[in-house]
């Protein structure tokens, strides 16, 4: 039995070398300087394919927005969620909409995205795609909030409380504190999960080939790009794909990678 975990252990580890060598086999050969600093460019044109810095913008743009949303009202729905019990059926509520919400299928996301956000304003914009990718990122945080906070002993609540301080100011000036690095986690493990979605774009922001700043219109992202490229029929193209991919991944184990730090076995004393 031991060493069939080992066997086990050793074939996952086999498979996640396999694929890290094969996409750094392929996608290194497109990843330069031009990549990062050139915009997509037209077949025929000089420079052709050029490179992806507006989808490596514009994703790190629909992130950021995404969390200025996503972030602060999934940390207070977790604090709710952990501090306030006064209502067992509300809380219960909050408790299994955020575990439904976390399970919806990205595509369905993005669709509501188009109902609710495109159609109204009758053009693809990334304000729709930032607020389908904070509708992903909210049930996250929330749900990893709580079980974070449920981690601190009851004795820092009840020294604060009792040296006269309200609720309100213990949750911020001392509960909180002595989670944030749980809280960090559930942000990256937010962040990670959005930052590879494609389907939500699709239906919202839709993608350009320009660097742009402004929202209100089309907007590139790293992962439609890639779609598109994955899909087109040049061969450059499909090469600056697996380069796409190959620095996605790249920035998705570096978000698992910070994780782990901050997941270290800690040791509260109370």
């Amino acid at each position: 039995m031991w060493m069939g975990c080992i066997a086990c252990a050793a074939i996952i580890l086999g498979v996640l070398a396999l694929v890290l060598w094969y996409l750094i086999s392929i996608g290194r050969q497109s990843v330069n300087l031009a990549f990062f600093a050139q915009d997509p460019q037209p077949y025929g044109a000089d420079g052709y394919p050029g490179g992806m810095r507006n989808a490596l913008v514009g994703t790190a743009i629909l992130v950021g927005l995404a969390s200025a949303v996503g972030v602060p009202v999934g940390i207070l729905g977790g604090v709710y969620l952990s501090e306030y019990r006064t209502r067992a059926w509300l809380t219960e509520t909050v408790r299994f909409t955020a575990d439904v919400l976390a399970g919806v299928p990205s595509i369905v996301v993005g669709i509501l995205g188009y109902e609710l956000l495109v159609v109204p304003l009758g053009h693809f914009n990334g304000w729709a795609g930032a607020l389908a990718l904070a509708f992903i990122m909210i049930p996250i945080v929330t749900r990893t909030t709580e079980e974070m906070l449920h981690l601190i002993p009851g004795s820092y609540r009840e020294a604060s409380i009792a040296l006269g301080a309200t609720k309100a100011r213990t949750i911020v000036r001392v509960v909180l504190p002595a989670a944030t690095g749980g809280l960090i986690t559930g942000v990256m493990l937010a962040l990670a999960r959005v930052a590879g979605e494609t389907a939500p774009l699709l239906f919202t922001a839709l993608g350009s080939r320009l660097l742009t700043f402004d929202p209100r219109y089309p907007f590139p992202s790293l992962t439609k790009q890639i779609y598109d490229y994955a899909t087109g029929p040049y061969a450059e193209q499909k090469q600056q794909a697996w380069a796409g991919i190959l620095i996605l991944i790249v920035l998705i184990f570096s978000f698992n990678l910070l994780v782990r730090l901050f997941t270290r076995p800690r040791q509260f004393r109370a």
